[in-house]
């Protein structure tokens, strides 16, 4: 069975989207810091390996309606080329990308669940805090790899909020000079 994994670049006072998450702001004001590490140039090696590492064990991807909403018109495609399931109580088609296909399913569980079908021996990536936090509440992450970025954002969206008391063991740290990649296993 897959591996259900929440994937996330997080502030160091635990943001993982600045204030105001708009259209015009989709990772809220400021939060694009969050990602300025993925896109630096030159990518720092140890960056980039983590880049290449996520990419190779992504198998689907279960992603939150704002996410995909405020994402799509960046991505052009879905995020990975993988099968992608997004989280909406609106009845929609399939939504075929370049890259794979968006699936529409009217809940985290539901939507983790038709992931795992499609994901072969790849990872379920979980994308955006929402689906995160139902995900941790629900008991159906295995895995988080958080990308601490060294700034405080002083506001906007907490990863953390309302998830019952979980214990979580480092499984591996990579540090680069600009931020510090943690990933961690849920203990059962």
């Amino acid at each position: 069975m897959s591996t259900v994994l929440l994937y996330v670049s997080m502030s160091l006072d635990g943001y993982v989207a600045g204030p105001d998450v708009s259209a015009e702001h989709g990772m809220g004001v400021g939060g694009e810091r969050l990602h300025d590490w993925m896109f630096a140039e030159p990518v720092s090696p140890p960056d980039r390996e983590m880049l290449a590492e996520i990419r190779a064990e992504v198998g689907a991807t279960v992603i939150g309606r704002r996410t995909f909403d405020f994402g799509l018109p960046h991505w052009r495609d879905v995020p990975y080329p993988v099968p992608s399931f997004v989280v909406t109580h609106e009845a929609r088609p399939d939504l075929p990308q370049p890259s794979g296909t968006f699936a529409f399913a009217g809940d985290v569980a539901s939507a983790i669940e038709s992931a795992i079908g499609s994901a072969g021996a790849g990872k379920v990536v979980l994308m955006g805090a929402e689906i995160g936090r139902q995900a941790l509440r629900a008991g159906l992450v295995d895995e988080l790899l958080i990308n601490h970025v060294p700034v405080l954002l002083g506001g906007g969206t907490r990863l953390f909020d309302e998830v019952p008391p979980t214990e979580l063991e480092p499984m591996r740290v990579t540090v680069s000079p600009v931020v510090t990649h943690v990933r961690y296993r849920v203990v059962r």
